[in-house]
């Protein structure tokens, strides 16, 4: 058996209460009197009253579509207002954006930009997830991302944020004049190592090498592990260790000569920081000026540090 539309007929019901002609309301329906004049019929069969009085100069409403039109007349307004704001999400950028972002990537790409962000489109809030762990978007109804390029999935739209990264054993001046530089990675067995454990899986990061084209990784050895970038880079800092990071995370202190790099020739390059998200949700306003706000200030931070890079980056 058919299921009945509980809407069904209702815009003829409105139209032609709102111009008390059969005839105008097609008009403005884009349909013919005939079909106005049917779905009439049928919602008086289905409600068992009659909803117009009809002659041949006149058509008004009974008692019966008196209180119908009360009843539709401001929940049909209210259903218009709501497909009216659904236009206005889709025309404008409105909403809340919903991020998951690693520690590492907020004071490179985040920080930058979030507060222009704001002023420039105050209707968009933004929920930050800070979270180092891979991380399900459709699950955690999360709009975009940012992750190291080799782990976004393969099934996500990929927008890159910065050039690849060229991994590196930093530590202070303090830290080398009191322990001497390593150089070859199996000398860190004699050196202290500040190790970073994995948030989600626990595990402790093996620094990883290549020499000769073989890539291989070393269990450096440290009585200091932390599980927070910015811990491990204070502790650098202050000469408890050596640390493995990219040097696009340690520029400032590079520049600075607050932490110097060893072994750069056993060190791998692998694809930078990405913005992703699934295919459907790129055309939402509020995400496409995230991409474009992101990827201007990308682009200009890239261009202020290209003249005073090092010939290693």
């Amino acid at each position: 058996m058919a299921r009945s539309d509980g809407f069904s007929g209702l815009s003829e019901f409105l139209s032609v209460a709102k111009h008390a002609s059969f005839r105008a309301a097609a008009a403005e329906l884009g349909v013919t009197p005939a079909a106005v004049s049917q779905a009439i019929r049928t919602l008086e069969t289905r409600t068992g009253l009659v909803l117009f009085q009809r002659t041949t100069r006149r058509v008004g409403l009974t008692e019966a579509g008196e209180q119908l039109l009360a009843r539709v007349r401001p929940a049909a307004a209210e259903i218009a207002g709501a497909f009216a704001a659904l236009t206005d999400l889709r025309d404008r950028p409105a909403g809340l954006l919903r991020l998951s972002v690693p520690r590492v990537a907020l004071p490179l790409v985040i920080e930058p930009v979030l507060p222009n962000f704001r002023r420039a489109y105050p209707d968009v809030a933004v929920d930050i997830d800070v979270n180092d762990a891979a991380v399900e978007l459709t699950t955690n109804n999360l709009d975009a991302g940012i992750r190291i390029g080799e782990q976004v999935e393969r099934d996500m739209i990929a927008v890159r944020l910065t050039p690849d990264l060229r991994w590196s054993v930093l530590g202070s001046p303090d830290y080398f004049a009191a322990r001497g530089r390593p150089r070859t990675p199996e000398e860190l067995t004699r050196h202290e190592c500040i190790r970073y454990r994995f948030l989600t899986a626990g595990s402790i990061y093996r620094w990883e090498f290549v020499r000769g084209g073989r890539e291989f990784s070393v269990d450096a050895p440290g009585s200091v592990t932390v599980n927070d970038g910015d811990l491990m880079m204070k502790c650098a800092l202050k000469g408890m260790g050596l640390i493995y990071t990219a040097d696009l995370f340690a520029s400032r202190e590079l520049a600075a000569g607050a932490l110097e790099p060893v072994l750069e020739e056993f060190l791998l390059k692998t694809p930078g920081l990405f913005l992703y998200f699934p295919a459907r949700t790129q055309m939402q306003p509020k995400l496409r000026v995230f991409i474009d706000m992101l990827t201007a200030t990308s682009k200009r931070r890239d261009a202020r540090r290209a003249p005073g890079r090092r010939g290693r980056r």
